[in-house]
């Protein structure tokens, strides 16, 4: 049977498009890449996702939908300014960061993630940057080896400006009775922003169920939130300490 070349054409149309839209049917086929990173195949994380995937074209929702760390702990820790932290991609830390001497962008949130949620991360030969606010909110979660609080000291930098932040780096809480900070560095007042309370150790989870709401803007004091939401601020004030004073005795 001799084939003409309008029928090649018409078989060659058919057998592509019509492939495509088997595999779409299917859900063998996608137009865009899946934002979820690949999972550890092995060992005592597997099946968990493994911060060392995360992309540059994820947005701090993507990271949320994966890891146990929410879009405004990331905002807080990276110093972004946004009213929907969920929607800010990990790649516009380098534009944010642009001005200084030292690379805060992908690589710093993989580690940021890593160390924040207790999956493991290889460092070795790599010089990662975190600005103080990110290390602080590590630190207080109190869950570092002490390798990782040393990298911390190391990497460790100021926004603003050109060196790293060695002798400054806050120091783990103390399993001791004593406190490490006098105890109006941890004290619940009008002005204290959520943020704070997240730097403090105080989980996403038990703020907003103290509050009745989603985490709002981490930048907001726990007064204006109050104000703005009809809630007595010295009703709230108290429970918040409690869980406060939990962490930071």
């Amino acid at each position: 049977m001799t084939i003409t070349a309008r029928s090649l054409t018409i078989i060659i149309f058919v057998t592509i498009f019509g492939g495509i839209a088997f595999a779409s049917a299917m859900g063998w086929w996608a137009t865009e890449s899946s934002k979820v990173p690949v999972a550890f195949a092995e060992g005592e994380f597997a099946g968990q996702a493994n911060p060392a995937d995360i992309r540059g074209s994820y947005t701090f929702g993507d990271i949320s939908n994966s890891f146990d760390v929410a879009p405004a702990v990331l905002a807080q820790a990276f110093g972004v300014q946004t009213d929907d932290p969920a929607a800010f991609a990990v790649k516009e830390l380098e534009a944010l960061y642009a001005s200084t001497d030292f690379e805060i962008g992908t690589t710093s949130i993989r580690l940021f993630v890593a160390y924040y949620t207790g999956l493991p991360f290889d460092t070795t030969g790599q010089e990662i940057y975190l600005p103080r606010s990110a290390a602080e909110i590590l630190v207080a979660k109190n869950n570092l080896t002490p390798e990782q609080l040393a990298y911390l000291e190391k990497y460790t930098v100021e926004l603003g400006t050109a060196n790293p932040v060695v002798a400054q780096t806050p120091a783990a809480p103390s399993s001791s009775n004593e406190s490490s900070a006098s105890s109006t560095e941890y004290t619940v007042k009008g002005k204290t922003t959520f943020g704070e309370l997240v730097q403090w150790g105080v989980s996403q989870e038990t703020i907003e169920t103290l509050i009745g709401a989603s985490l709002p803007d981490p930048a907001m004091t726990l007064k204006d939130y109050a104000s703005a939401n009809g809630l007595n601020f010295e009703t709230l004030k108290p429970a918040l300490q409690a869980e406060v004073d939990k962490l930071k005795p």
